[in-house]
């Protein structure tokens, strides 16, 4: 039984104030007149007021509350090496013996799995902590211990942050002399224009007992020989990173292993940043005005990537009307400027419906045909003009366009249609509205008109009325080129019946004729999960080879692949290894990184305190290495003590837990200690004995 009093007043408290402060006044005055009986008086007055406050004697009915520790157990990654995890095990077994013979002890075990972040997967015990303290009274828990190797990522720096005031223990599986090197990045680039070249900074560190010495570094790049750097540990060096194309660049940097080291898996890391092109710039020439004309330069403009410069011909030379010659144009064409001295800063060279006449000289044309060969880009909308005697065909820019006019310019209503060498190709595969079955219709309006050609070249991706040729694509030496056979295609951004997918296709084709890298005929590609490699390989041919996966570790694997789609095959490949994996496969090659080599999980393996330092000096509690790892011998587990106070709550061989000493209250009684008329009595007995003393 606990006993406490309580008052219970029968007038509010500030009733009560103003009679005391009234009675002090009384008492005053009577001491000031020298009065006989002030003490008397002073005891009556004290009797009256505490009557009126009804003091009562409580009694409580307490039921003890058992303590409660939260066992966390550390589950990440880093746990998985060097027999963390077995010695855990064995710590785990032995805990539990030691805490059963504890009385009025709750123990609740957690057991904490790594944590997917940003930057990698992290060790986070204190999130894990403080969801298992969601429905623990403060006042109940007696302590935390961790169960880890002393690498924690979410450490606080603040006692108060825990929520509760008690001891805070690390068991760690491991010893403090454990050795390990490793391979960091102290800065790398993000981005970079293709072509350039940047510089990243790595850095190799020992841990442990590891004493100091030269590091052994390798630098491995999609391309290139291997490049090997001397350099002292803890020492920053340089190394180029270079931007070979657009999109993921990787460079591989791995550290020389030395005997005994805890692990080797972050003796790798990997320096991924992304290659942008610089703004691709298109010459978009119109031969004259027509309603597709504005389909050409709104999907160019409204290409970020690009930069456009059109020129539409409203009056050829030859035409004689009187217009003086500086009425004739707002701008002049600046021919020599563009088809000779700066030809080959173009990235695409676009002729819309134009014909041969006077405004390019056949030289001109002769140059953009070489620009060609020499890895230029060029693509030719041809209108019922490619058909006549003016056509370009008939240039020196024919010699390197894949398809001849036969004269003929067939009109009437055909939905373009996708050849089988188009379904294959990444310029009109998938094209939305495509029909998914063969002899469907497209979901797409009509065209009128194309014109009839033969293909000498290249393939035929599309097809228009009586299944002759509607887009032609072609390889010329280091260049390519593109024939689109109809000047229809504004009819599909006007939304004729329904439309059809004109941005994808004049986008698409654009950008493979600037040699996008993502819409190449024969490409290998890969993507990595945490355990699985994904392989993609698209090709316009028949059949292909067998991939060859090099894992991390050297050991290579053979993967045929199942096809998908038409030109499509691709395959899943399980993998317990982290790091680069290189694909090579008919004369191709992909990389791939699996795992996060640059997580912090796998920065700082080595067994240590160092983290949880802080938090366990504030706490008063301990860090204990347990070995049973690699070389070190295991050590007993601490015993277990509960102390009520205290600054230190662990010792050489024990640690200690918090007595909060929690109860449950199960009943309360009171007893009045002041009577109604036994108060009465006393009262009036003392204003009786102040009276009469007063009257003597």
């Amino acid at each position: 039984m606990n006993w406490s009093f309580e008052f219970f007043p029968f007038f509010p408290r500030e009733v009560l104030i103003a009679l005391g402060v009234a009675c002090l006044v009384v008492l005053a005055l009577s001491a000031w007149r020298n009065r006989r009986g002030l003490f008397l008086r002073a005891l009556a007055l004290a009797c009256l007021l505490l009557a009126l406050a009804n003091p009562n004697l409580k009694n409580e009915v307490r039921q003890p509350l058992a303590n409660i520790a939260v066992v966390v157990v550390d589950k990440s990654s880093s746990m998985q090496l060097a027999g963390r995890a077995d010695r855990a095990r064995d710590i785990e077994a032995a805990l539990k013996e030691k805490f059963a013979q504890v009385p009025d002890l709750e123990v609740r075990w957690v057991h904490a799995t790594p944590t997917d972040q940003q930057g990698g997967e992290s060790t986070e015990l204190f999130a894990a902590l403080d969801k298992a303290m969601g429905d623990i009274p403060p006042g109940r828990v007696a302590g935390a211990v961790f169960i880890t190797d002393g690498q924690i990522h979410d450490v606080p720096q603040d006692k108060a942050r825990l929520g509760f005031d008690a001891p805070v223990h690390a068991l760690i599986a491991g010893a403090p002399d454990e050795k390990d090197n490793r391979i960091e990045v102290v800065s790398a680039p993000r981005f970079g224009l293709v072509g350039s070249e940047q510089t990243a900074e790595i850095r190799a560190e020992k841990s442990g007992k590891s004493g100091a010495g030269l590091a052994t570094i390798y630098v491995r790049r999609a391309s290139g020989p291997v490049e090997t750097i001397t350099a002292p540990y803890g020492k920053t060096v340089p190394i180029k990173m270079r931007f070979d194309r657009a999109g993921p660049n990787i460079v591989e940097v791995d550290l020389k292993p030395e005997p005994g080291e805890l692990t080797t898996i972050n003796n790798k890391t990997v320096i991924q940043a992304q290659g942008v092109r610089e703004n691709l710039r298109v010459l978009l020439v119109s031969g004259e005005p027509h309603a597709g004309e504005r389909t050409w330069r709104n999907l160019l403009r409204s290409d970020a990537a690009v930069d456009l410069v059109h020129f539409t011909i409203l009056r050829p030379p030859e035409k004689h009307d009187g217009t003086p010659i500086d009425q004739l144009s707002l701008i002049a064409f600046p021919t020599r400027e563009l088809f000779s001295e700066k030809l080959s800063q173009f990235d695409l060279i676009i002729f819309d419906r134009y014909q041969r006449r006077a405004v390019l000289p056949m030289i001109y044309l002769d140059n953009v045909a070489r620009y060609v060969e020499h890895g230029g880009a060029v693509l030719v909308a041809a209108g019922a003009d490619y058909a006549s005697p003016v056509s370009l065909a008939r240039t020196p820019l024919g010699a390197v366009l894949p398809a001849r006019p036969t004269g003929r310019v067939v009109e009437e209503p055909f939905r373009p249609s996708i050849t089988k060498e188009g379904e294959k190709h990444p310029v009109t595969a998938g094209l939305p509205g495509a029909p998914k079955k063969d002899g469907q219709e497209p979901k797409w309006g009509h065209w009128f008109r194309v014109i009839d050609s033969q293909a000498e070249r290249g393939e035929v991706v599309m097809s228009g009325a009586e299944g002759k040729p509607l887009l032609v694509l072609d390889r010329r030496g280091d260049g390519r080129v593109a024939l689109l056979l109809s000047d229809h295609a504004w009819l599909w951004a006007r939304g004729y019946e329904g439309g059809g997918p004109h941005v994808d296709l004049l986008r698409r084709l654009a950008h493979w004729l600037m040699k996008e890298p993502d819409l190449e005929e024969e490409a290998l590609s890969a993507r990595a999960g945490r355990s699985d490699i994904t392989i993609e390989r698209r090709t316009v041919k028949g059949e292909i080879g067998e991939a060859t996966l090099t894992l991390p570790s050297g050991k290579e694997v053979k993967v045929a692949l199942d096809e998908t789609a038409p030109g499509r095959f691709s395959k899943t490949v399980a993998t317990n290894e982290a790091g680069v994996h290189r694909i090579a496969m008919d004369g191709l090659t992909a990389v791939a990184i699996a795992g996060d080599l640059n997580a912090p999980e796998f920065s700082k393996v080595i067994a240590t305190d160092e983290p949880m330092r802080p938090i366990l000096n504030k706490t008063g509690g301990g860090a204990f290495y347990l070995g049973g790892t690699m070389d070190a011998p295991a050590k007993d587990v601490p015993s277990i003590s509960m102390v009520k106070s205290g600054h230190r709550f662990a010792g050489g061989t024990w640690l200690g837990l918090k007595a909060q000493d929690a109860f449950e209250v199960k009943a309360v009684s009171y007893t009045p200690l002041v009577a109604g008329f036994a108060a009465l009595g006393l009262a009036l007995g003392l204003l009786a004995l102040t009276w009469y003393r007063e009257g003597r």
